[in-house]
């Protein structure tokens, strides 16, 4: 290990810069296919997804004029400044030319001293270890200013170990990603065919037929205003429902009669419980006379209280015995969610997709009202109101079985990720302060 000032890992002209506020800035649906835009890479949408960039430009004769030092390059790291800090983007080398906008923090290093790939976890550790010591906060609410940053000293070892070091951590991420990629693969597998037997009502026929494209009867219904095929019948949402739990917030720590240790999915949740995010609920304590709010398998939890203008409240997740496992304590869900059990069990996979269908096509926007500013979904009056195709029973299983074991597996991948993880994370700061060695590994 060497130390070093922060300053000395940055190329000397302009190493870490932070974006301005651009002006002049033209906004489009597409990427000007022209010499004479500039993109401005955007918080919260560069960093979230490196194909999609946004839709902000300036023109070239502004970049000329005041903005040609806030330009972005191939290997550039671009670091958020604000809101969740230290989320990093490498520039790759086909890349849209631009500009950082004032949310993003520009960073090109000195790779005689630090490799990029080192970079990526060193800058985890010094975010979460250095700004935060900063700050006096474990919270982080924003970066210090830039001169503190770069004059703050630091231990840097040699760059083969450097690399080794990187080596361990990034082949562990590497696992991570490929686990995510399955999931994603496992998860289109189970909607198209969803799409094809419920939406395309394409179901095997006694034949083995597609329904519907091989003359399956089809048949308008008034309600619906759609042919759905014969035999299926109409109901409300509320008919697939047989009870609901409502959630529960507790103590923070054991108190009088919360005695009942749990871990409380909160709406912020909801995706991580998915497999698209951090899952990290708290650990509260319930009364022992609340057991009964408890998460089961085949279990539903709708978010009803939260969204935002361009996300609609009603987002939903569910629970199978391997997501249990997930978890140190018994799940319950928070007062902003609503936890439903079926009537039939099998209908589980059939429902979550369905509901998914009717979210994503901007319905549940249609069913919100608001308390003190907060958006809440107007559940009781939606399930009772708002009718779908149901499925035969026979169809419904035939799905129920081909869906179980991709979501079993998911699930398990998403175990594997938490372990690896936390594997990760208990390595890191030890092989940054060189507690452990590579070659102890």
């Amino acid at each position: 290990m060497s130390k070093m000032l922060f300053d000395n890992l940055l190329q000397k002209k302009d190493g870490l810069i932070k974006g301005p506020f651009g002006g002049d800035i033209k906004k489009s649906l597409f990427v000007p296919k022209t010499d004479n835009a500039y993109k401005v890479y955007e918080q919260g949408v560069v960093l979230k997804n490196d194909v999609q960039f946004g839709d902000y430009y300036i023109s070239k004769e502004h970049f000329e004029k005041s903005l040609r030092r806030f330009e972005v390059k191939s290997g550039d790291i671009l670091m958020t400044g604000a809101g969740t800090l230290g989320k990093l983007f490498f520039v790759p080398e086909i890349h849209p030319k631009g500009v950082i906008n004032q949310a993003l923090l520009r960073i090109r290093l000195n790779e005689s001293i630090i490799t990029p790939s080192f970079f990526k976890y060193y800058f985890k550790y010094y975010i979460e270890a250095i700004i935060s010591r900063l700050n006096g906060d474990s919270v982080i609410p924003n970066l210090p200013p830039l001169p503190i940053i770069k004059s703050t000293e630091i231990d840097i070892p040699v760059v083969p170990t450097q690399k080794s070091i990187a080596k361990v951590l990034s082949d562990l991420d590497a696992k991570i990603e490929l686990n995510n990629r399955i999931n994603r693969e496992l998860e289109a597998m189970a909607k198209t065919l969803y799409d094809y037997w419920f939406v395309q009502f394409d179901f095997p026929n006694e034949q083995g037929k597609p329904y519907k494209s091989s003359g399956g009867k089809m048949v308008y219904n008034a309600e619906l205003k759609r042919e759905i095929p014969e035999g299926w019948e109409v109901k409300t949402i509320a008919k697939w429902i047989k009870n609901d739990k409502s959630g529960d917030w507790g103590k923070e720590s054991e108190e009088g009669n919360y005695q009942l240790k749990v871990s409380c999915v909160r709406g912020a949740d909801l995706n991580g419980l998915n497999g698209n995010g951090e899952l990290k609920p708290p650990t509260r304590f319930i009364l022992e006379n609340n057991s009964n709010k408890l998460l089961e398998n085949h279990d539903l939890i709708i978010e009803i209280s939260g969204g935002s203008p361009t996300q609609s409240t009603g987002r939903l997740a569910f629970i199978t015995e391997e997501t249990l496992q997930r978890f140190p304590n018994p799940l319950i869900c928070s007062n902003f969610c609503k936890a439903l059990t079926l009537k039939e069990e099998k209908y589980l996979y059939n429902f979550v997709y369905q509901w998914n269908r009717i979210y994503d096509n901007g319905v549940l926007f249609g069913w919100e009202g608001k308390t003190s500013g907060i958006k809440n979904l107007l559940f009781e009056s939606f399930v009772t109101n708002h009718k779908e195709a149901y499925p035969k029973s026979e169809i419904v299983e035939k799905f129920y079985d081909f869906a179980k074991p991709l979501h079993s597996q998911k699930q398990k991948n998403l175990i594997q990720n938490q372990q690896l993880s936390e594997l990760r994370d208990w390595l890191l700061p030890m092989l940054m302060n060189g507690q452990v060695t590579v070659s102890e590994l």
